[in-house]
């Protein structure tokens, strides 16, 4: 943890005295599909919502290792929390690559939530020249078109939104477009057997107006600022999981105290063999993964001090090195479910939900294991990397 002026210590303090509560709202979440109400209200407490906003503007502005700190520990106590603050934490640094003036009306209280939808699933049109618009005159757009699996929409302040805008030339190209969520409607349509807390519902823009200084292109969202956005965001990503791993390592030793193994002699399970070597494996596995973290994260905030980016070869093995990351946390959970016995499978057990969620948020396409080892091995080879999502 990085002990600087900015308060990120207090928060992750607050954040580890919050994992039982965050952990006992499992259930609820899953009931209600969508986190407690209570969650959002102690994590905005505790400064979790300013921890990427700018200082400029009240927030605490804090390296990435230890916003990743912080959300791996908020995943550790529920799966479906971390992974909505995740989303929200590292969107929330979005808004500081548009003009000053979104800046200003985005970071307006000092903590935002802010969710994003990068597929280019909408349409955004230029006003007419005589209304101040199009032929690149600053003026208004209309925003129209639906965006899926949007994580943490039912709580979100702002959302970044990929349109297409159709250029002279008559070629769509990708934009971003930063909208209110008091604009938009949110669907109802939220029903998984993974995640199932994350709200990650349908978000509609029908005819909503979006200032010219609220659109960029997607490009230069990319593009990134302070950091690579692509990069930053694998490196949040993978925080999330490997935390969801650590919550389910700990439940799985919380558990142990008092257990057999059923129709065998073993009055133990702790003196089996076979758990013993299935708990080293796990626990190597997580260990493993916090290593290739922690290096990808002083290496992207090392670009950050100097005010440089990474090139395209670092910027693949991010998301190699993130994806195998993920992959080392989702081999450990699964570990340790095979070795919980069948009692794990009940609804009230905090292990059996931190299984099926990071096997089910794993299928996330920017965090998919195989994409990404073919993005990271292109580069290895020097081939193109054959996607702009760098």
């Amino acid at each position: 943890m990085t002990r600087n002026d900015s308060g990120v210590i207090a928060v992750l303090d607050e954040v580890t005295a919050l994992v039982p509560v965050l952990r006992e709202s499992g259930i609820e979440g899953e009931e209600r599909r969508w986190i407690p109400d209570e969650n959002i209200e102690l994590l905005e407490k505790a400064g979790v919502f300013r921890l990427a906003v700018p200082r400029r503007f009240g927030g605490l502005g804090v390296p990435v290792a230890d916003q990743a700190a912080v959300l791996n520990e908020i995943a550790r106590a529920d799966s479906a929390t971390g992974w909505v603050s995740m989303i929200w934490v590292s969107s929330s640094w979005v808004p500081s690559l548009f003009p000053e003036q979104a800046q200003e009306e985005v970071y307006a209280a000092g903590a935002v939530r802010v969710s994003t939808g990068f597929t280019p699933s909408g349409t955004l049109t230029a006003g007419t020249a005589e209304d101040g618009g199009g032929s690149g005159a600053p003026g208004d757009y209309t925003l129209d078109g639906s965006w899926k699996w949007i994580s943490g929409s039912r709580g979100a302040d702002w959302a970044v939104l990929a349109a297409l805008l159709t250029g002279p030339d008559g070629t769509p190209v990708p934009y971003a477009a930063l909208v209110p969520f008091s604009a938009l409607s949110v669907a109802d349509d939220w029903y998984s057997s993974a995640g199932a807390g994350t709200g990650s519902s349908t978000v509609t823009a029908a005819g909503v107006t979006v200032p010219a200084h609220r659109v960029l292109p997607l490009a230069d969202v990319l593009a990134g600022g302070d950091y690579a956005f692509v990069p930053y965001f694998m490196a949040q990503g993978a925080a999330a999981y490997i935390g969801m791993a650590k919550g389910a390592y700990e439940r799985f030793l919380e558990r142990l105290p008092g257990r057999g193994i059923t129709y065998t002699s073993w009055t133990d399970q702790s003196q089996s063999p076979l758990t013993q070597i299935q708990v080293a494996v796990a626990a190597n596995k997580i260990e493993a993964a916090d290593a290739l973290q922690e290096r990808w994260l002083r290496r992207l905030q090392e670009h950050a001090d100097a005010g440089t980016q990474p090139d395209l070869a670092e910027r693949a093995a991010a998301r190699g090195r993130a994806a195998y990351a993920v992959q080392l946390a989702k081999e450990a959970v699964d570990e340790l479910f095979e070795a919980g016995g069948a009692s794990v499978i009940l609804r009230d057990e905090p292990l059996q939900r931190f299984h099926r969620d990071i096997r089910g948020l794993s299928l996330h396409a920017l965090f998919t294991f195989t994409t990404n080892q073919e993005v990271h091995g292109r580069a290895i080879l020097g081939l193109a990397p054959d996607t702009p999502f760098l």
